[in-house]
C-alpha cells in the first residue's frame, strides 16, 4: 500500500456510474501498485488503497451485494 503522500498527484477518475446531480459518487485511480478509491465529494478526506487483486475481490464482492 502507499502513502498518501504518493497518492497525491495522480489522476482521479470518476465512476461510470455516477451521475451528474452528486450524490454517492466514487472516484478511483490507479498507480503501478495500487488502485486508490476516495468519496468525490470529499476529496481531501481519506483513500483506500488497495492492491490490484484485492480491488478485483473488492468490486466483484460489491457487484454481487447489490
Amino acid at each position: 500500500m502507499e502513502s498518501t503522500e504518493i497518492l497525491t498527484g495522480i489522476q482521479w477518475r470518476k465512476s461510470s456510474y455516477s451521475g451528474d446531480q452528486g450524490g454517492n459518487c466514487i472516484e478511483i485511480a490507479e498507480t503501478t501498485t495500487a488502485v486508490a478509491i476516495r468519496d468525490s465529494k470529499n476529496p481531501a478526506g481519506p483513500i483506500l488503497a488497495l492492491g490490484p487483486a484485492a480491488f478485483t475481490t473488492f468490486v466483484s464482492w460489491a457487484a454481487a451485494a447489490k
